[in-house]
Parts: structure tokens; sequence; C-alpha cells
């Protein structure tokens, strides 16, 4: 069997016409290459389909080329989207992308962060909510002196570069939306006490149903978990009752679809019984029927950009510490005016 000869940084510096060393100093993004140059090193090492050997790089100097990656969040949309956005960043850069599921406090939790620097040696973290927003979390990688990038942070926003969308904004919307609609019983279904994101959800919730002048009644504010089990829960409560509300906001798409569920469950027809909607557009959001109305957070496009701040570290410290995104509010069938309207 032929074997097909292996592309060396050799050919991507003869066909772009430039020194291996040009070449090294495009694919570690390194400042002060002229644009002209960099595109036809690309451009080179695209048409070679070059692919930069990591472990060789690594051992030539005090660089792993490993990009970490922490989550805790009970979603599995919202993590795969997370991974697939990092991930779509540093292939292009030739690093690669470690996924640790931190779930630890306290001092177990900066004993862990401590190992695992000291083992994988990555160049760098992102960290996703609530991570991001943990003192002992952001204490531990200062401790090991660091780089890190925060998706979607609610505080200490000096502390590190960050990327984020107006959570409490886009809740706002989608609620004025429901308003639009016709609806003047909203519930509300909140995510866990310690993700900030989530309370600027509910607060922008709360927010819109003041600036019309509607009562919410503490009963139709729900806790949640950001997970299925927690919004079919919530459901329970809000629709057992004949006294229900006609719209239910849940404060990410997994707690919507629990609440479907138990519509479906107790022949809640929807949206014409029951409008519901959801944040985050992972991918159920249109895999269920009917399809579901939400807001589509860019979440793969947040960790690519948190990601490129992190491998071009040195331009994000002369750019702005924070990159807001914008958000995108997503009507489908899961909404519509509610039962006796015209």
């Amino acid at each position: 069997m032929d074997v097909l000869p292996t592309v060396t940084i050799d050919d991507v510096a003869e066909l772009a016409g430039v020194s291996i060393k040009t070449v090294s100093r495009v694919l570690n993004q390194e400042p002060h290459v002229r644009e002209a140059t960099r595109e036809r090193v690309l451009k080179a090492a695209k048409e070679l389909d070059y692919t930069p050997n990591v472990s060789a790089r690594a051992l030539a100097g005090a660089r792993s080329y490993l990009i970490g990656l922490y989550y805790d969040n009970p979603s599995p949309g919202y993590v795969g989207q997370v991974e697939q956005g990092a991930m779509a960043a540093c292939r292009p850069a030739g690093y690669h992308l470690i996924v640790e599921q931190v779930q630890e406090a306290g001092a177990t939790l900066r004993e862990r962060i401590a190992a695992f620097h000291a083992r994988v040696r990555p160049e760098g973290v992102l960290l996703t909510p609530p991570l991001c927003d943990l003192p002992e979390v952001l204490e531990a990688l200062d401790a090991a002196k660091a780089n890190y990038v925060r998706i979607a942070p609610s505080r200490d926003l000096e502390r590190s570069p960050y990327v984020y969308i107006d959570d409490r904004k886009a809740a706002e919307e989608m609620t004025h939306y429901l308003q639009g609609l016709g609806h003047r019983d909203i519930a509300f279904i909140q995510g866990p006490p310690d993700h900030f994101a989530a309370a600027r959800r509910c607060e922008g919730f709360l927010d819109a149903m003041a600036s019309a002048g509607l009562a919410v009644r503490p009963e139709w504010v729900q806790p949640g978990e950001f997970s299925f089990r927690s919004g079919s829960e919530a459901g329970e409560r809000l629709l057992s009752s004949p006294d229900r509300p006609t719209a239910i906001f849940a404060g990410n798409d997994d707690m919507a679809l629990g609440v479907m569920a138990v519509a479906n469950r107790l022949q809640i027809e929807i949206p014409s019984g029951l409008s519901v909607v959801g944040f985050d557009d992972s991918p159920s959001a249109q895999v269920v029927w009917p399809q579901l109305t939400t807001v589509r957070q860019p979440t793969a496009e947040m960790a690519a950009v948190a990601a490129e701040m992190l491998i071009g570290r040195r331009a994000a410290a002369r750019g702005p510490r924070g990159r807001l995104l914008a958000f995108t509010l997503v009507p489908r069938q899961s909404s519509g005016p509610p039962p006796g309207a015209a």
C-alpha cells in the first residue's frame, strides 16, 4: 500500500516563498507579520492541507498548544454548542481542546484545578457559567497564573477578557413578544440560583411585566435547574391548577421542553391552549413539535470568539475586555394568541 508523503512546514514555506521561521510565526499567531505575507502563508497551508504537529511544537518550546474548557451545566445542548464553537477556533490555529467537567466546591475544587494545570499545562482556559463567576475558580486560576477568558460572566468584569450577550434585554424582548400576542397571564421558570445569566433573564421578564402594568403572581415564578426534569416539575405545578397561565417563558430550552411534555400529557394543545417559549435556541428547539419559540443565543459563536481571544491573547490584552454579541428572537409554532383571543 502506497503511503502518502507527509506535508511539512518546509513545504508550506517553499510554496509561500517565505522562510520556515515566518511560517512558524504566522501559525503561532505572532504579531509583526505583514498581512499580505500572513495571507500567503495561510493560503499555502490550506492548499497543502498542512496540519501542525502539536506534539512536535510542544517539544520544541515551552508551549503545550492545549486549551482547557471548564463546564458545570446540566444542559447537554448548551455544552455541545460551546465545544463545537471552541473547537472551530482551535483547529485552524493548531490547538487542541480538552474538556473538563468541574463540579467540586471549595478546597477540593481548587486542588482539582491546580492538579489539572500541573498535569496538562494548558495555555489557557475557557470558563462557562456558572463557573465563570465562582470566586474559588477564579482564585485557583489566578494562583496557577493561568490565562482565561469567560463566557457570559456578570461580576469582576475587569478581571479577565469575556464574551457575553444582554440576557436581561433578551428576556425583556421575549416577554414583550408574548404580550404583543395578547398574553397577560405569563409564568416564568428560573435557572439555577448560582447562574447569574439566569438571574438576568428573570429580571428582564419582571421588568417587561412591570413596564406593561401587569402583576406577576409569586406562584407563577417557579424555580428550575436548566434541566428537562426541572422544567417538567415546574410545568406540573403551573399547569395542574385550572387557574393556569396562558403562556410559560422558560429560562432555557431544556426546561421549555419539559413544560411541553407535561402539557402534552395533560392534553393541553400548544399553542392554542398554552404558549411555551425558551431561551438558547439549542438543537432540540427545532426537533420537538411544535417547534419552540426561543431566544437564539449565539453559543457556538461566543465560544469561538472566546477561544480566539485566548489564542491571540496579545491582541486581546490590547483590545476591549468584553465582546458583546447579538441575540435574536426566533418565533416558531409553540407560541400564539391566548385561548379565546380574537
